[in-house]
């Protein structure tokens, strides 16, 4: 029996159970993920385990090209760490020499971080990496004079809920959406859910939360919650 095949996008296929991305950079790895070839096209397999906006597209119920930005736009991506999910979305957000004319920023606090997106930014046109701290918006805000339609957040700090919060309120466009990927053992433990607490300070602070994604299975104690 063959396995089904989805576009969730013109560079994002579903296949079977596998995500891919069309290599916008062919022949090269970004983290020793598989390549294949669809239709003389050669894709990157987009690992759950190594990347929490892939479990999420993997796990959740609505349309799950709904969780992708709009190709050729510009999106922030706080906490990009090493780049493995920032060169996914690059695939789709820009392509090959940025042929969509996409613009990916993408802040880490860690040096040695800056250095592999700086590396990745060398073959991938539209990817703008930024040495700074996602809580001191002020030292780097001004790379983004106009207001995104997708922001995604992915740090390791206390405080994640007010932090994602105050990037919303600064960057953030009306209608556009937010991932926060929140990971509960950098919360301090109160009474009842981590999440559940973070899903009302959302909701409170004036966020639809339109979805609640459970990434257990792919990373254990995390949630995505993606916002309007």
């Amino acid at each position: 029996m063959s396995r089904r095949s989805t576009d969730l996008s013109w560079a994002v296929r579903l296949d079977g159970r596998a995500l891919w991305t069309r290599n916008a950079d062919p022949k090269q790895q970004v983290y020793g993920e598989s390549l294949r070839r669809f239709k003389g096209e050669e894709w990157r397999r987009w690992e759950p385990h190594r990347s929490k906006l892939g479990a999420a597209l993997l796990r959740c119920k609505i349309a799950k090209e709904e969780l992708l930005p709009e190709p050729g736009s510009t999106i922030l991506y706080l906490g990009a760490g090493h780049g493995t999910s920032v060169s996914h979305l690059h695939d789709h957000l820009c392509g090959k020499d940025n042929e969509k004319g996409g613009r990916l920023v993408a802040v880490d606090l860690s040096p040695r971080c800056l250095r592999d997106l700086t590396h990745l930014a060398r073959s991938r046109k539209g990817l703008v990496p930024v040495l700074g701290d996602a809580r001191k918006l002020e030292t780097w805000g001004v790379l983004l004079p106009k207001r995104v339609n997708w922001l995604f957040q992915d740090v390791a700090q206390a405080g994640q809920v007010g932090i994602f919060l105050a990037a919303c309120d600064r960057f953030l466009a009306d209608g556009g959406l937010g991932l926060l990927s929140l990971k509960a053992a950098s919360e301090r433990a109160g009474e009842g859910s981590i999440f559940d607490a973070a899903e009302n300070e959302l909701i409170i602070n004036g966020r639809e939360v339109i979805e609640r994604i459970d990434l257990k299975g792919f990373e254990d104690q995390h949630v995505v919650f993606l916002i309007r």
